[in-house]
């Protein structure tokens, strides 16, 4: 699932969208094993279900069948959705344990797990990079460190002090809880204070607190069921922050994961309790929010006024409110709505008297618009017009608004001066990807981060002139990529349409159909999959091994058209998976693998691309990984977060929505009797995105109807939630796990299990 914050963008990829073995996981695994899993097993109430493969655990099978639209539906599984029932718990560690059983028997795991954090830790890796009183403000992660820790300097050049190590957080981080996170860093405008958020077992759940750097404590406030995505804005007073909390839990003991929220303004030292709403759901009777709203309210240094960002669920579309910042009390706070979906704006920055907005209104790629708030009856001016490039982001800085561009998947950067004149170009080191542009509204420039495929990270400073300089902050990572080369090619899908696929590879890589070959697809919330270098993608690449990346339709590669392209409510979802298997024939038929030595995997969004492939194309596939996947689309949107991502998913209340969704739901298209590829289905017991037994349903329904005789394993990191928070040794031994699993499957030396 996609982070419910825009400025997020992209944390839905597959990335971290897993979790690894910790010792938690390894001790419910060994507690499992032998007897106590035969006691586990026999305490199930019910006949079970014998799995068409014979090594996984039995499944109880306990038929619900419901009607949408006059068609019947069966659901084998339902059971599974209480998950804090105790037949849960025993299936479900039952589960792991046998995970955990078959995968330690591949011979070459613990060489690659070791492997892969080795290469994990080949270097320090910078993100977050926050500003405040001249002070930066970073999460680092570093060798030999599981875990991100918070740094912070005086200035680009200043030396470099640790302030909040997640793993020695006294009365907070203990070891019986498992391992913490910091989920989120926000510096008050002095820079004397820092705003962060943090949350246990990667749940996300994190609770807002506040550092005080002279004092090196924090204060005494905690703030619970806050700081969603963590978008904190601090009033210009550095005493006072603005903050988006989630409604207590009712008398049932239930709360909520997204919905119901709204923003409260909190001064120090006032109890949390006592902190005034000022937008959001049931604030004001006369402003009515529906559940998936999600409100923040947004603040620039220099400007008087504030702005409340409105996300409806995870559509693309916001809606904008702003108020004069001294009025932003209470729930009367005079808002006027400037922007609402119908203006299709997906991005907003905040510049004194003005409000600059990203619309695909009439332009697909999206143009940028500028509102003067001193003329409250006027309309927008287009600022830049649509053209080639895709705009995805704009940030103001003291003396310009930035726009970050896509570019035939090369990143560009535009200035747009706030005091009017000619937008210019801003000419970057290298071409690549700018994952981050983090500026401060009250200095001129912005700071930059610029990668590729086999480009290192470097981050850059670039001032108001234009002038591009290396900070130093991100050292360069000790990986030599030199015999690795990346392509683009365009691959034409089922109906004619190109799509482009990166194919990461050894230089001079022969095409005989040898080589073992990932494939992989995202295609949701209009994400881009844009050049990242990983290090740990290096630990497959040295195998002899091509990494493939399909840039489907439901991202954003050429816009909101491409997104509406694979979209359930544009009725046109089975592209996201037609366009992910014509990027397997492709790899095929140009020779780079064979069926036999092709995995193809998909993350949360992605599980609906992964599993509409292979059960649409299992032939084509050697094995299979869907990590923390979107399954069962009949009942996802059921789940705590199911409401906000009706936007994106559809709802079964609509028949035209039902009919796509049950067509492409990998969990009901799953047929028996079919040769399945070999598949591992990853999931975290701790997920708040996508719920474990979604995962574990599809499969349960794969371990009973394949006829391949192929395994399909579910592996659960019980210390882990969708991955955002995971340690470095997790989210590596998880994808040490599942590429021994998929060099087993293709018959890699080294890699083959005893007989």
């Amino acid at each position: 699932m996609r982070a419910r914050a825009r400025a997020v963008a992209g944390a839905g990829a597959r990335a971290h969208a897993g979790s690894g073995a910790t010792a938690s996981a390894r001790a419910a695994a060994g507690f499992l094993a032998g007897g106590a899993l035969a006691l586990a097993l026999a305490a199930l109430p019910v006949a079970q279900a014998l799995a068409a493969d014979p090594t996984a655990p039995a499944t109880p099978v306990r038929t619900v069948t419901d009607t949408y639209h006059g068609i019947a539906v069966s659901d084998p599984y339902r059971w599974m959705e209480d998950s804090k029932s105790p037949e849960w718990q025993a299936w479900v560690k039952a589960q792991a344990a046998h995970a955990e059983a078959v995968l330690a028997r591949i011979p070459g795991r613990d060489a690659m797990r070791r492997r892969l954090l080795e290469l994990a830790d080949a270097g320090e890796f910078m993100g977050g990079v926050e500003q405040g009183g001249g002070r930066l403000f970073y999460l680092k992660s570093e060798p030999g460190r599981g875990n991100r820790r918070l740094f912070m300097r005086e200035s680009d050049v200043g030396p470099e002090q640790l302030l909040l190590d997640p793993d020695a957080l006294p009365g907070i981080a203990a070891p019986d809880q498992g391992h913490h996170a910091i989920d989120f860093h926000s510096p008050s405008p002095d820079g004397k204070l820092v705003a962060v958020g943090i949350s246990a077992g990667g749940s996300e759940a994190s609770v807002l607190r506040v550092y005080d750097i002279a004092a090196g404590r924090f204060l005494p406030v905690a703030i619970d069921r806050a700081g969603l995505n963590g978008d904190i804005h601090w009033r210009p007073d550095n005493r006072s922050f603005f903050y988006n909390r989630l409604p207590a839990p009712g008398a049932d003991g239930k709360g909520e994961l997204y919905n119901k929220s709204a923003v409260y303004l909190h001064e120090l030292g006032r109890e949390p309790a006592r902190d005034p709403a000022v937008i959001g759901w049931e604030v004001n009777p006369a402003r009515r929010f529906d559940v998936p709203d999600l409100p923040y309210v947004q603040t620039a240094a220099g400007s008087r006024w504030a702005l409340a960002l409105v996300l409806h669920g995870d559509a693309r579309e916001v809606s904008v409110y702003v108020a004069p910042l001294a009025d932003v009390k209470g729930p009367d706070t005079p808002w006027r709505r400037l922007i609402g979906p119908d203006d299709a704006v997906s991005r907003v920055a905040l510049a004194g008297d003005a409000v600059f907005a990203l619309s695909h209104r009439d332009a697909s790629r999206s143009k940028l618009l500028r509102w003067d708030l001193k003329r409250p009856t006027a309309a927008a001016t287009v600022v830049m017009p649509q053209g080639r490039a895709v705009l995805r982001d704009v940030v103001a800085a003291k003396d310009a608004a930035y726009v970050r561009a896509i570019d035939g998947g090369i990143s560009r950067v535009w200035r747009v001066p706030l005091a009017g004149g000619r937008v210019t170009s801003v000419a970057l080191p290298f071409e690549g990807t700018v994952r981050d542009m983090m500026v401060t509204p009250a200095r001129d420039g912005l700071m930059l981060r610029l990668e590729g495929w086999t480009q290192s990270p470097v981050i850059y400073r670039i001032d108001a002139k234009g002038k591009v300089t290396d900070t130093g902050l991100q050292p360069p990572i000790a990986i030599d990529m030199s015999g690795i080369e990346a392509e683009r090619v365009m691959v034409k899908s089922h109906d004619g349409v190109e799509v482009p696929l990166s194919i990461l590879s050894r230089r001079g890589a022969k095409r005989d159909g040898s080589h073992p070959t990932i494939v992989t697809g995202y295609g949701a919330y209009g994400i881009s999959l844009e050049p990242r270098f990983g290090t740990v993608r290096m630990g497959w690449l040295e195998k002899d091994g091509v990494y493939a990346i399909c840039h489907v339709r439901g991202g954003g590669e050429f816009g909101a058209e491409w997104h509406d392209g694979g979209r359930v409510l544009t009725g046109t979802k089975q592209n996201t998976i037609s366009d992910f298997i014509a990027c397997a024939e492709y790899l095929i038929a140009q020779g780079w693998t064979a069926p036999a030595r092709l995995a193809g995997t998909g993350g949360s969004a992605g599980g609906i691309t992964i599993g509409g492939a292979i059960n649409q194309r299992p032939e084509l596939f050697a094995a299979a990984e869907s990590a923390v996947g979107v399954s069962d689309m009949l009942r996802m949107e059921l789940t705590p977060n199911g409401a906000p991502n009706v936007a994106e998913f559809g709802t079964v209340a609509n028949a035209e929505h039902f009919k796509v969704m049950y067509a492409i739901s990998p969990y009901h298209r799953v047929k028996d009797g079919a040769n399945y590829p070999a598949v591992i289905v990853t999931t975290g017991a701790n997920d708040p995105r996508v719920d474990a037994w979604l995962p574990g349903k599809f499969a349960a329904r794969l371990q009973a109807a394949t006829a391949s005789g192929k395994p399909v394993l579910l592996r659960v990191d019980f210390d882990a939630g969708h991955g955002m928070g995971s340690t470095k040794a997790q989210w590596t031994a998880q994808e040490a796990d599942v590429w021994s699993f998929f060099l087993w499957q293709m018959g890699e030396p080294g890699f083959q299990p005893p007989k």
